[in-house]
């Protein structure tokens, strides 16, 4: 369907009228009461400047207020797009800098972050904040007064819209993948709702609103609980495949996630999917249900019916730990802001599902450095790639877009960077990223905006960053640091003037001070060495 997003969503919420789309807590928000309160928030959104085509940024914890403000931005035909609300002040001004945003709506606990950012940024007309401002001066209008105030704005027929992403990624600074909401609904929304019910996606609005009318009466319609946040593709993406198609999100209460409430909201809402980041969520969920089960109080996990993993290693070990609790099916993802998916896995109670080892997503391939098909068995280390839709591209920078979206066999593909290779029967063992780029608990981190923050202390002489293996989290980010002549410095210092400027997940977890960084005649790191050191092998 050629359809703006809000029109897409104010077909289902006509035909669910009073049911249930979001709960968070004791806090329900039916479809009528999302549909009402986004359309005020999109007048109150119209009055303070904002128009078709601006861009208004969501720098929202999950909630029902975050899915409110994506819905109202599409009403008016403008574009919404992801904050992430670890931001310091100058990441959150180089993202609304680069989208050129109108408005932002933010929690009020990032007020300091926003105020600073939004006092360098003269585009920014409309500030809207969630939750209580503090003891602090008030930064922006508090959202709930706004929509008490304001009208409805009324229905129209509206263009499909733009849809724009932020992804950290491998690009170094966050860049904005820039698609269209259609796409979002046949690329996101239909195999996160209607191909769980094995039926083919609806082709109008008349279509959609008939097979949304027949989920209510459906015993088994989705549920969805996601600790994935709605800040990142995988939980924006996720929450509106279900929501699309009649069913259920529930949001964590915590704003860190807590194992023992994602498994007391599966007993309690009758959760049928769960979204989760690999090992980062798997590890303590496990350990969580096994406590609960030793203790004789073992958590209700019957109505769960799929796991779904994006953006982390999920290892078997996790996997098959889970299984013993939950009958489910779960599916691991290889995916991408840019793209996807390239690869899966799907592992069931009972088999045995290798680490890291996935089929291609239908249309994928891996291709070798001329661009030709990686032959199973080769050995031959490729990249991922999968068919990329014409006007998916990187808002503002053509180089970086060549660079990712490439045209192979007269296909347009998207090759972020991810690495595998093939075994003989077919099978893709995942390598990894090709840049430098950590993956640490599903947060991509670009080594070199850390090291641009560590080199610039007094105390350093140079650094290197780089991603080491962890259990939990896949990788850990590790400052390798050579000091000035006479210098002191400790773990903390460097890990402290990193958070003044940076999000706290970059951060170095771990920091070796060295008497010199190996660099090569041309002055490029070491890697492969920092990589030794980092890992506490010389």
């Amino acid at each position: 369907m050629e359809e703006n997003l809000a029109t897409i969503l104010e077909t289902v919420a006509d035909a669910m009228g009073d049911a249930v789309a979001v709960v968070q807590g004791d806090r329900v928000r039916t479809w009528a009461e999302l549909d009402d309160r986004a359309a005020r928030l999109a007048a109150a959104l119209s009055e303070r400047g904002v128009r078709a085509g601006s861009r208004v940024g969501v720098g929202l914890w999950s909630s029902a207020e975050y899915v409110e403000t994506v819905f109202a931005v599409c009403k008016l035909g403008a574009v919404p797009f992801n904050v992430n609300y670890r931001y310091r002040a100058a990441e959150l001004l180089h993202v609304l800098t680069d989208s050129g945003a109108a408005g932002l709506v933010f929690d009020a606990t990032t007020g300091a972050v926003v105020a600073e950012a939004t006092g360098q940024q003269p585009t920014v007309r409309a500030l809207l904040r969630v939750g209580p401002a503090g003891d602090a001066d008030p930064v922006g209008e508090d959202l709930e007064a706004v929509l008490a105030a304001s009208p409805s704005l009324p229905r129209t027929t509206r263009p499909d819209g733009e849809w724009l992403l932020y992804t950290g990624g491998t690009t170094g600074r966050p860049k904005g993948v820039l698609s269209r909401q259609s796409a979002v609904f046949s690329v996101s929304c239909v195999p996160n709702g209607f191909a769980k019910f094995g039926i083919p996606a609806p082709r109008t609005l008349g279509e959609l609103a008939e097979r949304v009318r027949e989920s209510r009466a459906e015993p088994d319609r989705l549920v969805l609980f996601t600790p994935t946040p709605l800040m990142h593709g995988t939980g924006i993406y996720s929450t509106l495949g279900v929501l699309v198609a009649g069913g259920r999100v529930v949001f964590p209460t915590s704003r860190s996630f807590d194992p023992d409430e994602l498994a007391a909201a599966v007993a309690r809402h009758r959760v049928t999917d769960v979204v989760i980041v690999g090992d980062v969520f798997a590890r303590p969920l496990v350990t969580a249900l096994d406590a609960a089960a030793a203790a004789g109080r073992p958590h209700d996990l019957s109505s769960l019916r799929r796991v779904v993993s994006v953006g982390a290693v999920f290892s078997a070990e996790s996997k098959a730990a889970l299984l013993r609790h939950a009958d489910v099916d779960i599916t691991d993802v290889v995916v991408a802001s840019e793209g996807g998916p390239y690869a899966m896995s799907l592992t069931r109670r009972g088999e045995v599902a290798p680490t890291s080892r996935f089929v291609l997503a239908p249309g994928a391939r891996l291709l070798d450095e001329e661009g030709r098909d990686v032959e199973p068995g080769s050995g031959r280390v490729g990249v991922l790639a999968a068919p990329a839709p014409a006007e998916v591209h990187y808002s503002g920078d053509a180089a970086a877009s060549s660079a990712t979206f490439r045209d192979v066999d007269g296909v347009r593909y998207s090759v972020p960077g991810d690495l595998a290779t093939l075994e003989d029967d077919g099978t893709l063992v995942f390598r990894g990223r090709g840049s430098r780029v950590v993956n640490t608990g599903g947060e991509k981190v670009q080594p070199e905006e850390v090291e641009e923050v560590i080199l610039r202390h007094p105390a350093v002489r140079d650094a290197v960053v780089v991603g080491v293996p962890d259990e939990r989290f896949g990788q850990r980010i590790t400052a390798v640091v050579a000091l000035a002549a006479g210098a002191r410095l400790t773990v903390e210092d460097v890990r402290a003037a990193v958070g003044a400027e940076l999000a706290d997940y970059k951060r170095p977890r771990e920091v070796v001070f060295v008497p010199e960084v190996r660099r090569s005649p041309v002055g490029k790191a070491d890697l492969s060495w920092a990589g030794r050191v980092a890992r506490g092998e010389g």
